[in-house]
């Protein structure tokens, strides 16, 4: 959110710094937003063409298993909602901070419905992310717990 402050242009993509979400997909997010006029393009390992690099099974079961609930719950009509690469226009994101409350993995989730309630348009890209090749992801019960949590209460202040 702070990052914000610092951007230029009318719009901003975010991405995770380690390389998972790799560059020269970066193309395909414009074409696809030019595209549609999408208000957000999301990035989607769950598509025809996308998919994950390097992740052990159990790693793969938790992110699906996050997903479907989400989708379950809230049904924001978007194949990958835990994840981070996206190109926003300026205004939308801007909009969006002013209401989402969620700080950890829920953010990414949130992020996506709160624009759907808001009416904005949300198209999606599929990628392939590689697991990191240095570090460790933080990902663990604490922080399922967290997602758990934030689901919840996203749920319940959406009521759907």
């Amino acid at each position: 959110m702070d990052g914000l402050k610092h951007c230029h242009g009318d719009f901003i993509f975010l991405m995770d710094a380690d390389m998972s979400h790799h560059p020269n997909a970066i193309p395909s997010f414009i074409a696809k937003q030019a595209e549609g006029a999408f208000d957000v393009v999301t990035g989607t390992r769950y598509a025809h063409g996308g998919g994950v690099a390097g992740w052990d099974i159990k790693r793969v079961i938790t992110s699906r298993g996050a997903n479907l609930l989400a989708n379950i719950l809230l049904n924001p009509g978007v194949s990958d909602l835990t994840g981070s690469f996206r190109l926003y226009k300026r205004s939308v994101i801007e909009d969006l901070m002013s209401t989402v409350k969620g700080r950890t993995y829920v953010f990414q989730m949130e992020v996506i419905v709160r624009a759907k309630q808001k009416g904005y348009s949300v198209g999606e890209v599929p990628i392939v992310f590689v697991d990191r090749l240095y570090g460790e992801s933080k990902l663990g019960p604490t922080e399922i717990i967290a997602y758990l949590k934030g689901l919840w209460n996203l749920f319940c202040d959406l009521d759907i």
